[in-house]
This record gives C-alpha cells, structure tokens and sequence, in this order.
C-alpha cells in the first residue's frame, strides 16, 4: 500500500511530446500535495513543478516553463511535456504529501512522504 507509480515514459525525438502519469495506491493523492522531479544523468535532482491539494501549479525551472504542464483530477497527477529536447532526458519522478493544506506545495524533496520509482524520458533521434 501507500505506492505511487509514473507511467508513460520512453523514448521521443526532439520536439516531440510525452505525457506521463503518476498513480497512487492505498490513498487517494486528491489527499497529498503533488511534486515532480528529475534527475539527468550525472546530475543533480531538481524540482520542476509541484501542484497543489487546490490545483495551484507552482513553476521552479524556467527551462521547462511554458513547455511542461502539470494537472490533477481525483485519482492521478499528469505530466504534460512539449517541444521535447535532448536535455529533457532524465529520470522523472513524482512525489506525494499528505495531510497539507489545500494551498502548499514545496519545491524540497525532504516535504514529501512517498515516491514513484520513476520512468526514464530520453530524447534523442
């Protein structure tokens, strides 16, 4: 119980697009504030987004700004990727925090309880 799963990732060409999907198991993420996350080989992870209870989206690299969107509805976090380039190769990851309020959510990996295992995105010809 409590898992959390990315689904929809694999390989895209430049410019291309991908949606990944993140799932829970054993609770409802209509409970938990959302984040996502991405770690590039040899790399730091680094926050991108994160959404709340509420459904406020919070952007924290502007390299993905306006290219990457995420959305909620009661059973799954999405992804929305566009304009795909070769440093968007990385493992993605969502996360879950429960018990917040219907307003926050943070950009620091320690916020959050449970993880996906993530789902590599390589973008490549």
């Amino acid at each position: 119980q409590l898992q959390l799963a990315e689904s929809g990732g694999g390989l895209v060409q430049p410019g291309g697009s991908l949606r990944l999907s993140c799932a829970a198991s054993g609770f409802t993420l209509a409970d938990s504030a959302m984040g996502w996350f991405r770690q590039a080989p040899g790399k730091e992870r680094e926050a991108f987004l994160c959404i709340t209870r509420f459904g406020r989206v919070t952007d924290y690299e502007d390299s993905v700004k306006g290219r990457f969107t995420t959305s909620r509805d009661q059973n799954a976090v999405y992804l929305e990727m566009n304009s795909l380039n070769p440093g968007d190769t990385a493992v993605y990851a969502c996360a879950a925090r429960r018990g917040r309020t219907l307003y926050v959510c943070t950009q620091t990996a320690e916020y959050y309880e449970y993880w996906g295992q993530g789902t590599q995105v390589t973008v490549s010809s």
